[in-house]
């Protein structure tokens, strides 16, 4: 890791700001209980808990003095990561947006443009018009991020599985279009988190990063976000692997509090997006996950917060963030 302390060593300009702090920066889930608990800043909150950096989404106050978002950052010495929507109704705005999130002093840009795939849709054809929607949203939005010279890292949000990401990011072939590559995600669409990191991270312009643990229910396998260390993730490799693309790879937390979420592979509308010849999930990546699950019983109870009041689950929530930053810090050397 040394190429990474020399990158912040005395030269930078931030440098003494960074005195005491890790690195690792956080994304909005991250905070996801205490943000609808009441009135949050993002920025103020990671400054105080010792974080390095900060993912925030692109607020009309920030488009309107972007100026003042950025002398808040610096002052604290952070690195800021910007989310923009990228839809047909935002795309004529884009030009606009993207000169905010550039005059703010964004190091890149994040965007997350699907939800989990066997939620949201219903047959192999939504999936289908959806995926060429992205793509077509993205090589008209490329130019305008040349343009302003700003990256864009789309993240694997359980939409697409690695291989049908980085295709389609090889076909564009784009500098100022990558990838937010999470740890996680691509589990619930049974694939191997090292096979995720291993084809995504040469695409990659930011990580989040998070470690997992999995159960069993009846209709499938539980699929639950843990502190650092506690999962099943190989995360010594993963960060190793993504910093050896790029020793100064922002790492981004994304610690989600919540109930595990229900992978339902023994259910009919689960399949209903796969197809051998347009987007395949081969049996033999099912029985290798299911293997891992039944392998891998959770060392602990997974995490919930039903139940829990208000006030607890703000508890459970900061103190899983301050172990997984802990652990960051002390074990990973983010």
């Amino acid at each position: 890791m040394a190429g990474v302390a020399s990158a912040w060593s005395a030269a930078s300009p931030i440098a003494s700001s960074q005195q005491g702090k890790t690195r690792l920066g956080a994304s909005p889930s991250a905070f996801g209980v205490r943000s609808h608990a009441g009135p949050f800043d993002i920025i103020e909150h990671c400054h105080r808990i010792g974080l390095g950096a900060v993912q925030k989404p692109l607020e009309s106050v920030d488009i309107a003095d972007p100026t003042r978002l950025r002398e808040r950052v610096e002052n604290y010495g952070m690195q800021l990561i910007l989310e923009v929507p990228v839809e047909e109704s935002q795309l004529p705005h884009l030009e606009t947006a993207l000169k905010a999130c550039k005059a703010a002093g964004a190091y890149c840009l994040h965007t997350a443009m699907t939800q989990r795939r066997y939620e949201q849709f219903d047959s192999l054809e939504g999936f289908r018009k959806d995926f060429e929607r992205c793509q077509n949203l993205i090589a008209r939005a490329e130019p305008i991020l040349k343009r302003n010279r700003l990256k864009l890292a789309i993240e694997n949000h359980k939409g697409w599985r690695a291989a049908e990401q980085a295709a389609w990011l090889k076909r564009l072939g784009s500098e100022w279009v990558g990838v937010c590559l999470d740890f996680g995600n691509n589990m619930a669409l049974c694939e191997d988190p090292m096979d995720t990191v291993r084809i995504l991270t040469p695409y990659a312009v930011m990580s989040h990063i998070k470690d997992m643990a999995l159960g069993s229910y009846e209709d499938g396998f539980l699929l639950s976000e843990v502190v650092l260390g506690k999962g099943i993730l190989n995360l010594r490799e993963m960060v190793r692997m993504v910093r050896e693309k790029d020793a100064n790879m922002p790492i981004y937390l994304e610690m989600i509090t919540r109930d595990p979420l229900k992978i339902p592979v023994f259910t009919d509308k689960y399949w209903l997006t796969f197809d051998d010849s347009y987007s395949p999930l081969p049996g033999r990546d099912l029985a290798k996950f299911l293997d891992l699950v039944r392998k891998n019983p959770p060392k602990e109870p997974l995490p919930h917060t039903t139940g829990l009041s208000p006030a607890a689950a703000v508890k459970f929530e900061d103190d899983n963030n301050a172990a997984c930053i802990d652990y960051a810090r002390n074990v990973l050397s983010i």
